[in-house]
């Protein structure tokens, strides 16, 4: 078959996956609306609570109140935008926090369209148990969407709350171009998205208390885009005591993928990317807006002039969705300040899905499918180029029910099961660490997607995410399964080990030992294994990538 590459374009794509932006919106929009808000007596109706920046009244849900739509920050808008959060203004009135405040700007999660959102939009959500209670562990969550999309409104958190007293806080940050651009006039591209984040966890410790939080005991997690984020957390200087613990969902600080995995013009993918790439990408785009050839200092006061939809385009929110390193907020490529044990000592749990990339490519085989045997060897051979043998031996198609379940398999461990396990053992040496594969071959397809004749989703990407935020009906044993990672997640805020009484032991991670606990609704299916050697992961250690924009050899 002709060679799918492009002809050495140098493309980079550094948005999660952009072509497959409808999927991922799917998953991160509507990942976790739950039931209506149980009915309650009007005594309890607008619970109030004050904060530093006055008083907020939410809603009460009997067992749970809501205060949505909290600013954390002001607006970063006019000549805020392209600026590190600023504190939110003061007020002496209540806030009606009864209702989500603005999603961040970002394009359609369907179809065309125009902007959604605003720039106004850095708001978080908190959760908590009604009645008295104090010294709660506090449960933050960053949302994902590839860095593009996404809020923190859309994951509604009663489940976790009600299993192990905690309170969460969901939150908005600055996405795309508004949350990663660069530019030299800028000094370089300061990651406002994750600023925003950290923004968002010094409001936490000021005001966790006030919700019956301990603001001494805040949890991390995340999934996707939001496991990334914590990883940049775990290795940002300016995050150091922020935060006491962290869970990284399917977006360890390793997490790549190979070339051409998915389409013939998607390229390697990295979620984190030098400065210097965006700083170049931010100069050429302010050109082609007609902002450059100014003098020094004006760039920046002709694109802070522009319009929100003139921003929002998709190529820009592409171009700008890799989070930068070198910078003040990441002085390091988070990988190697992982390997370098150069991260916050806290306890960490991460882990993956059994079958990642079928979420992925179950979208991209309707139009770049895996023409049998052939096709499969092609494939290799594009992505991996010498070591196309090597991987051929360890993923022979004849021992998967169809080609494109090999290619996904061996996409799912290449991309992002070792890459975790990896960082695991980085991770390991210097804190306690614990490790999870959630591995529910018939987990619900909550996103309603269509699905390929001969290539089920089993438990692909995000895939575990209605067993914490309960969006759907589970069969019993999904049910069980939901409640026990309930417990295990709510515990590790609680104590900073996933030790749920009752439940199967989790134990710490260390490499070559069944540590790494398996998730599953069979009987005997929470269990501990080691996964090191079934996903091939001496090989995935040994292969190298092609760097970003360099084709595959061979």
């Amino acid at each position: 078959m002709p060679d799918p590459r492009p002809a050495r374009s140098g493309r980079v794509h550094r948005g999660l996956l952009g072509a497959l932006l409808p999927v991922l919106a799917a998953l991160m929009l509507c990942a976790a609306a739950s039931a209506p808000p149980t009915a309650v007596s009007a005594a309890r109706e607008r619970p109030v609570v004050p904060t530093a920046e006055g008083p907020v009244r939410g809603r009460a849900h009997g067992a749970y109140d809501t205060f949505e739509g909290i600013p954390y920050a002001a607006a970063p808008t006019g000549p805020l935008r392209w600026r590190p959060p600023q504190p939110p203004p003061r007020r002496a009135e209540v806030l009606d926090a009864g209702a989500p405040g603005a999603r961040c700007a970002q394009l359609p999660a369907f179809g065309p369209g125009g902007p959604e959102g605003s720039e106004d939009c850095l708001f978080l959500n908190v959760t908590a148990p009604s009645g008295p209670g104090r010294a709660r562990p506090v449960m933050v969550w960053f949302h994902g969407g590839g860095f593009r999309f996404g809020s923190g409104d859309a994951y509604r958190a009663e489940p976790l709350v009600a299993a192990g007293d905690v309170v969460v806080v969901t939150v908005n940050y600055r996405l795309g171009v508004f949350g990663f651009f660069g530019h030299p006039e800028l000094g370089g591209a300061p990651d406002f998205g994750i600023a925003d984040q950290q923004a968002a966890l010094r409001w936490v410790r000021a005001n966790a208390a006030g919700f019956g939080g301990d603001p001494g005991r805040v949890t991390l997690f995340g999934e996707s885009a939001g496991g990334l984020s914590v990883c940049a957390h775990l290795v940002s200087p300016a995050s150091a005591g922020l935060f006491h613990r962290a869970v990284v969902q399917s977006g360890s600080c390793s997490t790549t993928m190979p070339p051409y995995a998915l389409l013939p013009a998607v390229g390697t993918y990295e979620p984190f990317v030098p400065e210097e790439r965006t700083v170049t990408a931010g100069a050429a785009a302010a050109a082609s807006l007609g902002c450059g050839g100014r003098p020094a200092g004006r760039v920046l006061e002709c694109l802070r002039g522009l319009d929100t939809g003139r921003l929002l385009t998709a190529e820009l929110t592409e171009r700008f969705s890799g989070v930068a390193y070198g910078n003040a907020v990441l002085p390091l490529e988070p990988a190697r300040a992982l390997e370098a044990g150069r991260f916050h000592r806290v306890p960490v749990v991460q882990g993956s899905n059994r079958d990642e990339m079928r979420l992925f490519l179950s979208q991209a085989l309707v139009v770049y499918p895996v023409d049998g045997e052939e096709g499969y060897r092609e494939r290799l051979r594009t992505s991996f180029g010498a070591e196309a043998p090597a991987v051929a031996a360890a993923y022979p198609a004849g021992s998967f029910a169809t080609p494109a379940l090999a290619w996904a398999a061996l996409l799912s461990d290449a991309s992002f099961t070792c890459p975790t396990l990896r960082d695991g053992r980085a991770l390991a040496r210097h804190v306690p660490a614990y490790g999870y594969l959630f591995a529910d071959g018939e987990a619900p397809n909550f996103l309603g997607l269509p699905e390929l004749a001969g290539f089920p989703f089993g438990a692909a990407h995000g895939f575990e995410l209605p067993y914490l935020f309960a969006t759907v009906d589970l069969a019993e044993p999904q049910r069980a399964l939901a409640g026990r990672m309930a417990d295990y997640w709510t515990r590790f805020a609680r104590t900073g080990a996933p030790d749920a009484p009752g439940a199967p032991v989790w134990p710490r991670f260390a490499p070559g030992t069944p540590s790494v606990l398996e998730l599953a609704p069979v009987p005997g299916g929470i269990r501990p294994v080691d996964p090191e050697a079934a996903h091939h992961c001496a090989l995935w250690d040994s292969v190298t990538l092609p760097a970003a924009g360099a084709p595959a050899a061979g």
